[in-house]
């Protein structure tokens, strides 16, 4: 274990050691314990939090549903004194063990409204989206694989059996405030404290998160990523004043450094995008540009994703133009804009 983990084992013990009534009020706002896990996913380890809010110990995402995170937890959080489970979005490495932890604990899990629509229109959801990818060029064939992928428990572990929404039974009296942020995904939620905000995969440190290829099922139609990710945009720039507890890499010291190296690699993408015909669907993008041979069925359903976003910004770059001159960061993009969309 490395110092910096120890550091935040050694924390979190203490805060779980001590009776909530002899606690001082100030600590109920202190910075969430950060807690690093280890998965099997090329984003490498992921962070999920611990803090006591109003003399309750809550958890803020669980880590990926693997016999080491169970392990992590047994042995960093008081398990038996667990009453919330938040869940930032459902991808498993971020709510693999909300099935387990409903078992093992009395705590109450809070998963996102958008993955509540997923979780009971499940079916129709997958129908819907092995419609999309048929769309954008990929061969029954793939369709078979991918199908298989998704309903083997590698992408989907168990959900908890019972759960309430975040959007519409957090307790009151923890002091959260929920800002849902889509792009990534549509269900992307910050949860935010007294002066942090846990972001899960919305802000991170040197990396571009796949905006994912997905179903609205509020309007049955593509989920649209970049007009999302925009509007998304304003609301993270409201976070300047806020320690950004993230869900992988790195801890982030400046919301516009994150912000501006998001913006600008999705430009510099889109550049090498725009040279390519208009003709030419994501699926033979995604093989020219990568050499893919769709062996790897949700690899290649992550590029697809992504040159699709890419391809809607390109269609509509004013809607990204307008939001980065309102939180002022335009100027500092705007050599990359024009390159990108002049190509």
């Amino acid at each position: 274990m490395e110092i910096k983990e120890q550091v935040f084992a050694f924390s979190a013990s203490l805060h779980l050691c001590v009776n909530v009534f002899d606690v001082p009020e100030v600590w109920h706002d202190m910075t969430p314990v950060q807690h690093t896990i280890d998965t099997a996913y090329v984003v490498g380890p992921v962070h999920c939090y611990s803090a006591e809010l109003a003399g309750e110990l809550v958890l803020f995402d669980t880590g990926p549903p693997t016999e080491e995170a169970k392990q992590y937890l047994r042995h960093n959080l008081d398990l038996p004194r667990l009453k919330h489970v938040i869940i930032t979005h459902c991808h498993i490495d971020h709510y693999g063990l909300a099935n387990w932890l409903e078992q093992q604990t009395n705590a109450i899990v809070y998963l996102p409204f958008r993955d509540h629509l997923k979780i009971v229109r499940h079916n129709e959801r997958l129908e819907r989206m092995y419609d999309l990818l048929i769309q954008i060029g990929f061969e029954p064939a793939f369709l078979e694989r991918f199908r298989i992928n998704m309903e083997d428990g590698t992408v989907f572990p168990p959900l908890p059996e019972n759960f309430k929404i975040i959007e519409e039974g957090l307790p009151e009296e923890l002091g959260l405030t929920v800002l849902p942020c889509p792009g990534h995904s549509q269900s992307d939620l910050v949860l935010i404290g007294a002066d942090w905000a846990v972001t899960g995969d919305v802000m991170l440190r040197g990396i571009f998160q796949t905006p994912l290829l997905d179903i609205d099922l509020l309007t049955e139609q593509r989920f649209r990523n970049y007009a999302a990710y925009c509007e998304s945009l304003t609301k993270l720039a409201t976070l300047r004043d806020k320690q950004i507890l993230p869900g992988h890499r790195e801890s982030i010291d400046s919301v516009d450094n994150c912000l501006l190296f998001y913006v600008r690699k999705l430009l510099e993408r889109a550049t090498r995008i725009s040279k390519l015909p208009l003709s030419m669907s994501a699926v033979e993008i995604v093989f020219k540009l990568f050499k893919d041979d769709f062996t790897r069925p949700f690899v290649s359903y992550l590029k697809a994703s992504e040159v699709i976003f890419l391809r809607d910004f390109l269609a509509e770059p004013e809607l990204l133009q307008k939001v980065l001159s309102d939180i002022g960061l335009f100027s500092q993009v705007a050599e990359n804009f024009n390159r990108a969309v002049s190509s």
